[in-house]
């Protein structure tokens, strides 16, 4: 059975597609409320803007797109992601093939991808940005290797659509190109597709693509930069000066081994005296993915030397890493070696990820109280607002969190959820509302609603002024019923004052 799965990547992308399915209706059967990034889109899906903040538009363009056709729903934060998420194994696989003669070699390369935490679990688990920029890495991939192998018009477009898509996703995507351009200049046979006519639309189409977010940027580089310097610098864990290099480059080792180690450690172990063979095998399409690691790699050391980064983390290396298994497939395959046996023992890792990932996503909810850790997924939303709602609606709602915006918009998705001074100044809604306005916010822990001082200032410069502050308190969802998750609310009519 798993021996046909692998035979093509046809066959490999419709057992791909059965599991994805599946992980849709899991997301659906589980608690609707939405962890970060998710409400994040839930909330972001009502605007469509060029910049969001500190992380670039790509995705939520395509939610805000989906969401203006169906309105939102679970099924619609779902649904996308999966999509997405298969589009990048589907377009990994073609990169395969295009490197590796064996198809069902290339099948294998392409399902060995959920071995890759990062993409396996992580992705599914609660990313959305990151699952897009997986996916602009995986056409560039295809895009990149087409065009080494046969260029055409359209090989060159399909790098500078995944290039552009790459760099409205995340903005580390842009070492990606950087790196390829770089490691082909060494190899004559490949170095006249660097000068090749078909390279300028192609950096034309990517231009197009990014120039929307591009013209935000400038004006809005603060926002869109800050958190992420924030978290890269780490300084309350070190100081300046060597101590932070030193602590910065220790983080990059680790991010790396965290991100290769698991999968090299299966195929070692499936491969056994074959991979080891295979490690001095060479050919010029090794050699580029090689240098593109590397050189991927050593951009982040400059991070680290020159902008003072201290914290790095796994997920920020997809671009550069996500190419690693078909470069080791690859090295197996020049090797020139019978692979069968490693095959037949490879290919039973890949149903037991999708089992053991599966039983991971369901149990991080339902079994909580065993794990003693609770995650957003189980805070009681759906709880709340029946509490809130049983004697009035809103016309209006004011959160004080994306976490929290993002949810009541899940719950009340034709009642306008807003966040004081995003996008514009003020809550300008406000003003117009016709009715009760529900206000309502997290504390700084799940047992303490107090309204934070920012949001509270935020509210009295949009014209909002609470009278009287309310709490409301419940159980945890599949908790042990000691543990509970508290809010903060105020009901105030519309208009200002």
């Amino acid at each position: 059975m798993l021996e046909r799965i692998t035979r093509s990547i046809t066959s490999a992308s419709i057992f791909l597609a059965a599991y994805f399915l599946l992980n849709i209706a899991l997301r659906i059967a589980l608690p609707h409320t939405l962890d970060l990034d998710e409400a994040e889109q839930s909330f972001y899906s009502q605007y469509l803007l060029a910049g969001y903040g500190p992380q670039p538009p790509f995705y939520n363009w395509i939610q805000y797109a989906i969401v203006s056709v169906t309105g939102i729903s679970m099924w619609v934060l779902s649904v996308p992601k999966n999509i997405i998420l298969f589009g990048c194994y589907l377009f990994y696989g073609l990169a395969a093939r295009e490197v590796l003669k064996s198809r069902s070699l290339a099948a294998v390369a392409m399902l060995s991808l959920i071995t890759l935490p990062q993409v396996g679990l992580m992705a599914q688990r609660e990313l959305t940005h990151t699952v897009a920029l997986l996916f602009a890495t995986s056409l560039f991939l295809f895009g990149f290797f087409r065009t080494l192998r046969q260029p055409t018009i359209g090989s060159y477009l399909l790098i500078g659509v995944a290039t552009g898509i790459g760099l409205i996703s995340k903005y580390n995507f842009a070492i990606l190109p950087f790196a390829a351009l770089i490691a082909v200049l060494p190899e004559r046979e490949w170095r006249s597709r660097l000068i090749d006519w078909r390279l300028l639309p192609a950096a034309l189409l990517a231009i197009l693509i990014v120039l929307p977010h591009a013209l935000w940027l400038p004006d809005n580089l603060a926002s869109a930069s800050a958190p992420t310097l924030e978290r890269m610098t780490a300084e309350h864990l070190a100081p300046a000066g060597l101590p932070r290099i030193g602590q910065g480059l220790l983080s990059l080792i680790i991010a790396v081994l965290g991100f290769v180690a698991l999968p090299i450690v299966l195929i070692a172990a499936a491969f056994r005296r074959d991979f080891f063979r295979a490690l001095s095998s060479s050919s010029p399409m090794i050699r580029v993915i090689e240098r593109m690691m590397v050189i991927s790699l050593l951009a982040f050391v400059g991070v680290v030397l020159f902008a003072g980064a201290s914290d790095i983390h796994e997920r920020w290396l997809d671009p550069c890493l996500l190419v690693l298994l078909i470069y080791l497939f690859l090295k197996l395959e020049t090797a020139g070696l019978d692979l069968s046996a490693g095959l037949a023992r490879f290919r039973p890792v890949v149903p037991v990820f999708m089992v053991v990932i599966l039983s991971i996503l369901l149990f991080r909810i339902v079994g909580i109280q065993y794990i003693g850790t609770y995650t957003r997924t189980n805070v009681p939303f759906s709880g709340y607002v029946a509490e809130l709602t049983a004697t009035r609606k809103p016309v209006l709602i004011v959160a004080g969190t994306k976490f929290v915006a993002g949810n009541m918009r899940l719950e009340f998705p034709d009642v306008p959820v807003v966040i004081p001074f995003f996008p514009g100044p003020g809550v300008p809604e406000y003003a117009g509302a016709k009715g009760p306005v529900l206000v309502i916010w997290r504390g700084e822990t799940a047992d303490d609603p107090t309204i934070s001082p920012g949001f509270a200032d935020d509210l009295v410069r949009s014209g909002i002024h609470l009278q009287e502050l309310k709490t409301l308190t419940l159980p945890y969802l599949f908790g042990d019923g000691k543990r509970s998750f508290s809010i903060g609310y105020s009901w105030v009519e519309g208009g200002a004052k």
